[in-house]
């Protein structure tokens, strides 16, 4: 099925992200499913450079693209939408979550996740169930796997 890149489904906000290699995958997968990507800065890395540009390949051009000065701003800009911390720190299951379609998944930074004050002012924060012997997913296959849920839920796959 070929995705319209006008989607008004569920998006993805990347918080202060900071390996280049993972934010073009999530905007390559993003872009396959019609999604808009919302990236928080500061961002540790161009957009021009290499190690985004070769993953990223020419996706850049067909995703939507916001970027925010800050977290402030991107709330500000995004009342409408509920906003979903992805994080191993939340007992609900992403699978237990019934998602709406103007949801925005955010993702911390590889490094940090989300400050503690951030963390904590989220209402809605939902975690990937793994292996008990494994500490965490890499966050574009988190994107990825708690998009494809919330896409499903809301008939956009």
């Amino acid at each position: 099925m070929t995705q319209n890149s006008t989607n008004q489904g569920p998006k993805i906000a990347l918080f202060e992200p900071d390996i280049p290699q993972n934010t073009a995958a999530i905007i390559r997968f993003a872009s396959c499913f019609g999604m808009k990507i919302h990236i928080i800065e500061p961002c540790s890395f161009s957009l021009d450079d290499k190690r985004f540009t070769r993953v990223a390949m020419d996706y850049m051009d067909i995703n939507h693209l916001h970027r925010y000065s800050d977290f402030k701003n991107f709330k500000d800009n995004n009342k409408k939408s509920r906003i979903i911390l992805l994080t191993t720190k939340s007992p609900i299951s992403y699978l237990d979550f019934k998602f709406k379609k103007n949801d925005i998944l955010l993702l911390g930074r590889e490094s940090k996740g989300v400050p503690k004050e951030l963390h904590s002012s989220l209402k809605y924060k939902l975690k990937i169930p793994i292996s008990k012997n494994t500490r965490s997913l890499n966050v574009a296959i988190s994107g990825a796997v708690a998009s494809a849920e919330a896409l499903r839920q809301n008939n956009f796959l």
